[in-house]
């Protein structure tokens, strides 16, 4: 056989594992991995959500000016910029569930550790390497998930993973209420509660299969023809490797857009993708922005605003509520409306409630307009999640979904040092009026993306 009759025939495997993945139904293992990852992303955001309650806390106990707690919350967000960027590099290169294990690993680990820290230095250190771990492991397990959905219902299955992250979000809501004020310790075992990642990434390294489509295209289609005829078995599917039927025949795939590290963040820029690459990262830097700047600092403004420790988390766990519905809508909406609709929409309504939230004072108007906050904040964080793999094919998508993230993550490094800055120099109105700005931006951005509802995966 030619050389370039086995290419031909690895290019005709890749084209019939994807074809067979679209026609899938959802089935048992689809939400295996579906829960899987999502387990993994709750853990990511109860570490995220615990820090905003226990920064709060360690400002009261050790006294630390705001200043000084933004750059605490700055350093871990370093961690998650490099960590987006080399994560997404590396599971294009050595797989999805590989990456998506050793992340949950290191920031379980670093979390627990950060329980014992007994100053500012050792603490920052920590949470540098929380951030690597946090970083890497978001942009990767939506990647994960999108190669693994079938076309119809791609968009919904990774709003649904997003919505994990509510879960634990709300999970650091009950702990930072319960744990973080019932003693002078209750900040350690609530770092100490956040170490549970560490064990979980055992369950995924062994637990979760690999992704086809990656496995496809690094040449392993024997490995991947038993992932997919696994799912195909369980579906009650006969193995269509042979023949994929007439309404899935394809013109053959294109080989891979690029194969090194170099060549794949140069393929971001393109003539092909620039535009796109542009669009995503500038819809990446603003939401991370608005967001952080705002959730990580909600708890802190409220104690600032003359609420009690307790009371201040206790507002804070009503609008966290909030983010489940968010997710929801936005996970009907965009299987109808389509991905830059239902983004540009959910951003616009963020923007509206952020300029509300920072110029209410009674107690009603700031649960209300927090609670929307939530609902338009993270609905948009589900729509986001759900394009960014979409616009680029699989050789590029880890990559492009990680540098992404990366950017977004310089945002977040940012915003909770500005944000003090901003406080003095005009209170939580100039704040939070700068954040709706910031989402004003995303939603013109994300029209310069490309909108892939029901299309296959371009696994080029």
């Amino acid at each position: 056989m030619t050389e370039t009759e086995t290419g031909t025939r690895r290019t005709d495997a890749r084209r019939s594992i994807a074809q067979r993945l679209d026609a899938l139904p959802f089935t048992r293992k689809h939400g295996r991995v579906l829960t899987g990852s999502g387990i993994g992303w709750a853990l990511d955001a109860m570490d995220v959500g615990l820090f905003s309650f226990i920064i709060a806390a360690l400002t009261q106990q050790w006294g630390l000016s705001m200043g000084e707690s933004g750059l605490i919350a700055s350093i871990g967000f370093v961690g998650m910029a490099i960590g987006a960027s080399l994560g997404g590099l590396i599971a294009d290169r050595i797989g999805r569930r590989q990456v998506f294990a050793i992340t949950l690993l290191i920031y379980g680990l670093a979390t627990g550790a950060s329980a014992l820290a007994g100053g500012i230095a050792v603490l920052m250190v920590l949470r540098f390497f929380v951030g690597l771990g946090l970083g890497a492991e978001l942009p990767v397990a939506s990647t994960y998930v999108s190669e693994f959905a079938p076309a119809r219902i791609r968009g919904r299955l990774i709003v649904i993973l997003e919505a994990f992250w509510a879960v634990g979000w709300t999970a650091s809501a009950l702990i930072g209420y319960f744990v973080v004020p019932a003693s002078e310790h209750g900040w350690r075992w609530a770092f100490a509660i956040g170490a549970i990642p560490a064990l979980y990434a055992f369950a995924v390294r062994w637990g979760l299969p690999e992704s086809p489509r990656w496995l496809a295209g690094r040449g392993r289609v024997a490995e991947a023809e038993r992932i997919v005829e696994t799912f195909e078995a369980q579906a009650g599917k006969a193995r269509q490797a042979q023949d994929p039927g007439g309404d899935l025949v394809q013109d053959p795939a294109p080989s891979p857009v690029a194969r090194s590290a170099g060549g794949r963040v140069a393929a971001l820029w393109s003539r092909e993708f620039r535009g796109r690459t542009l669009s995503i990262w500038l819809v990446w830097f603003c939401v991370n922005f608005a967001y952080y700047g705002a959730f990580i600092w909600i708890p802190s403004i409220l104690v600032d605003a003359g609420f009690s420790l307790v009371r201040s988390f206790a507002f804070t766990l009503i609008i966290t509520l909030a983010q489940l519905p968010g997710y929801a809508v936005a996970a009907w909406l965009i299987e109808v409306w389509g991905r830059r609709l239902t983004l540009s929409v959910f951003l616009v309504g963020s923007a509206v409630s952020a300029t509300v939230f920072g110029t209410v004072h009674a107690e009603w108007a700031i649960i209300a307009s927090g609670m929307a906050l939530s609902f338009f904040n993270l609905g948009a964080w589900g729509a986001l999640y759900a394009v960014t793999p979409e616009i680029y094919p699989t050789s590029l998508r880890a990559t492009g979904a990680g540098w992404a993230a990366g950017v977004g993550r310089i945002a977040s490094i940012i915003a909770p040092l500005l944000v003090p800055v901003l406080l003095l120099a005009g209170g939580s109105g100039l704040a939070f009026a700068v954040f709706a700005v910031f989402f004003v931006v995303a939603a013109a951005a994300t029209w310069g993306l490309v909108d892939r509802r029901g299309e296959t995966l371009d696994d080029r």
